[in-house]
């Protein structure tokens, strides 16, 4: 198992496939989330060339590579690898990721992306959103590169791809629900630009004016540069009497326990290739907020809320749904909450497993 950049939600589902697998004998190699892009241009130099190299030159019957491992490099700096059949996972593209405005402009992450999709035998995608993005980007990439691109190979990386999901643990299943009777909603999100806190502050003000009294939690991992919007999130919600927990929620039983009060997650993300927060708050009882678009129609259905153009149009969208999410803790009536067992690794782990033995067992091409 090769983890080139170990963030949370890759963490979480290397592990969960370890432990739903047990019978197998695995071997993990994990590089930290830090440093961007050398780490998804430098990890095969890092690996096959530091102290692994000789642990990746034995004998494996399978490979199972996040989408940030440079597979092909990997494979040219360690020839044996070449010989052993490699599934790779994207939990997300590089095509469908909005850049901060101090961003760098390279397409590298991208070309790397579809180097790694050619080179593995099996392609496996957290969401057909992922996927659609990915293959869609790749194609208008190609289109524009001045010659000598071969034609079909966005059609083999989808011959060989398929669709799924990072599974929930049951756990999230057993929260105990616990909602009060005031309406009580949950942000759950990592504190950056693309998680959409300018719409989240435009959205709570139009509802505010609703005066009607609720409790906002606005929960996730924090880093030390932060958008401004959260400084005025966090004034708003203290003016209105509304400010819940607040911040990086470090025990895991204090966070189940703000998602088995709250009654309403929302999402505000300007992306999301499968929204593993919002999945783990709706499986503990949560009615989602999300718009109807990214990942979250394949889980939920249609019936969000539509990005509009912009901010204000965004914010009025929320701002409604809050209000009728708000309405039926008021009256009183069960909320909207989709089943989404069909996700959790109970579920999931014999498909898990069908695919990856069957990957391993093919020949290498």
């Amino acid at each position: 198992m090769l983890s080139a950049y170990d963030a949370d939600s890759h963490k979480r589902w290397r592990r969960g496939l370890v432990s739903a697998l047990p019978h197998w004998q695995w071997t993990q190699l994990t590089l930290p989330p830090r440093f961007f892009s050398w780490r998804v241009r430098g990890n095969s130099l890092s690996w096959g060339r530091g102290e692994a190299r000789e642990q990746l030159a034995q004998s494996w019957d399978l490979v199972i590579a996040t989408s940030m491992v440079d597979l092909a490099a990997l494979r040219g700096l360690v020839p044996a690898l070449a010989q052993v059949p490699t599934a790779v996972y994207f939990h997300e593209n590089q095509f469908d990721y909005p850049r901060s405005e101090d961003a760098v402009a390279s397409v590298e992450p991208q070309i790397l992306n579809i180097y790694t999709a050619l080179c593995a035998d099996l392609v496996l995608f957290n969401s057909e959103y992922n996927r659609n993005t990915m293959l869609e980007g790749a194609g208008e990439l190609l289109n524009r590169l001045p010659d000598a691109v071969p034609p079909g190979i966005c059609d083999e990386i989808a011959q060989k791809s398929s669709v799924l999901p990072v599974p929930l643990e049951s756990t999230v299943f057993e929260v105990q629900q616990a909602r009060p009777s005031r309406p009580t909603f949950i942000w759950n999100h990592r504190w950056e630009y693309d998680k959409g806190p300018d719409i989240l502050l435009a959205a709570l003000r139009r509802f505010g004016r609703a005066e009607i009294p609720f409790t906002c939690h606005v929960v996730g991992q924090q880093f030390r540069r932060q958008p401004p919007e959260f400084v005025q999130i966090r004034r708003l919600l203290e003016n209105l009497g509304a400010l819940g927990a607040w911040g990086y929620q470090a025990e895991l039983s204090e966070y189940r326990r703000l998602l088995g009060e709250s009654h309403g997650v929302i999402s505000t993300a300007r992306h999301d290739f499968q929204g593993l927060s919002v999945l783990e708050a709706v499986a503990a009882g949560c009615q989602p907020l999300t718009p109807d678009s990214l990942a979250y129609p394949e889980w939920f259905g249609e019936g969000g809320w539509r990005y509009g153009d912009d901010v204000a149009s965004c914010a009025a969208g929320l701002s409604t749904a809050m209000l009728d999410c708000a309405g039926r803790v008021q009256g009183n009536q069960p909320l909207d909450v989709p089943e989404v067992r069909r996700l959790s690794w109970t579920a999931l782990a014999d498909v898990y497993e069908a695919r990856l033995r069957s990957c391993a067992e093919q020949k290498v091409r």
